[in-house]
């Protein structure tokens, strides 16, 4: 691929990014044999031109020569050509100066990326931020801290879409007002799951959507580790939040080690199925993390720079909310004048340990009902406390 690692393509034109989209339409073409046939022929238009002999002289075998020379895949790009134009999709190839620099530098880069949303997004310094689909309330949260923080510090957030901690760390990001990039398992037209619809469209208006699969591709489950690969490959490493030992965080993981990214891992509690794959990772070398800052320090020190050129003043995310180091109390002023009260009940409730109401009136029974109930209430808006379903409360970052 070092014939095509320096582009200068600016815009394709419609014969052109036809003749891209044809290529990706050849079944069983991967991305390694793509490539080689690139570095061959130079231009797809080549080599759609090429006779059955020549492809079956480079290894190729006999149905899928005949595919290609035939250009019976055009009919499909023709397609899939219109459907750009009405999604608003952009393609964008690998030899598109738009296209992730990092990405290029992994085994198996796609051959192109379908995009809706903020291009420029695709050459930012980013951080994936990957877990489980179930995740505890603990997990939820971390997502959003480390999301929001690193955001602020000018880290670009990429993350699959996917439920639970994906569509934490996307929501966080967005209400940060920083830059996420979601890597789907299917076409960037196709909303999976259902449910992230109105995430999906939130993103593709600030932020970026982009796949390796064309439009109206089905989510296949084979789909999502051949996703992982350029959520770790576009970013300058991994954070996994929670995971079972063999879970899709834990591939993307393993794929970040293989394109020598970055992994870090936060703890989580020993007890829980979901701490498995994080925990496993410290243990196997991966960097622990408590905060933004842990992850911002690992980073090499031109990325360093280019954070700190794009957003010297936002490299100190603060929280007005936050509390202090013994988990219980917070500064002026923002706990003091509501009293004792909230202090007391700060001191019953966990980050990671959901705390049903009727614990709190037995607990603190100096209080009526009603005064605990306004308490809480207040320390919701405040942002300090979370109620879950079930009249269940947990403490907040």
């Amino acid at each position: 691929m070092a014939a095509l690692a320096t582009p200068e393509l600016t815009r394709l034109t419609p014969e052109e990014e036809l003749h891209w989209l044809a290529l990706r339409m050849v079944p069983g073409l991967g991305p390694r044999r793509g490539h080689e046939l690139l570095e061959r022929f130079r231009t797809p238009v080549a080599l759609f031109r090429a006779g059955v002999s020549d492809l079956e002289g480079l290894g190729l075998s006999g149905s899928l020569a005949r595919t290609i020379a035939s250009g019976c895949v055009f009919e499909d790009a023709v397609r899939q050509q219109e459907r750009l134009r009405q999604t608003g999709t952009q393609l964008v190839t690998f030899v598109d100066p738009r296209y992730p620099a990092r990405l290029r530098e992994i085994f198996d880069p796609p051959l192109m990326l379908f995009t809706r949303g903020r291009t420029e997004l695709l050459n930012r310094v980013a951080i994936a931020i990957v877990g489980t689909r179930v995740p505890t309330p603990y997990g939820v949260l971390a997502a959003e801290r480390f999301s929001t923080d690193l955001a602020k510090a000018g880290l670009t957030i990429v993350s699959g879409m996917a439920r639970g901690i994906d569509t934490a760390a996307h929501k966080a990001c967005l209400a940060a007002e920083g830059d996420t990039v979601a890597v789907f398992g299917s076409g960037v037209d196709v909303i999976y799951p259902a449910e992230n619809k109105r995430l999906s469209e939130e993103i593709a208006k600030k932020g970026l959507l982009a796949s390796e699969f064309p439009l109206g591709a089905p989510s296949y489950p084979q789909n999502f580790p051949i996703r992982n690969r350029i959520v770790s490959g576009m970013s300058v490493g991994v954070v996994v939040v929670e995971g079972a030992q063999y879970s899709g965080s834990a591939i993307t993981a393993r794929l970040a080690m293989d394109q020598n990214r970055e992994v870090f891992a936060v703890p989580g509690n020993i007890t829980s199925k979901q701490s498995w794959g994080p925990n496993l990772l410290i243990r196997q070398g991966a960097t622990l993390v408590q905060d933004w800052q842990d992850v911002v320090q690992q980073l090499n020190p031109e990325d360093r720079r280019t954070l700190s050129d794009r957003h010297a003043a936002s490299l100190t995310p603060t929280n007005q909310m936050a509390l202090s180091e013994d988990g219980n109390s917070l500064p002026d002023p923002v706990l003091d004048p509501r009293g004792r009260l909230r202090q007391d009940m700060l001191r019953q409730l966990a980050f990671d340990k959901p705390t049903h109401l009727d614990h709190l009136i037995e607990v603190l029974d100096t209080h009526s009902s009603s005064e605990l109930i306004a308490a809480l209430f207040d320390l919701e808006l405040d942002g300090i406390v979370r109620q879950l379903p079930g009249k269940q409360y947990i403490k907040v970052w």
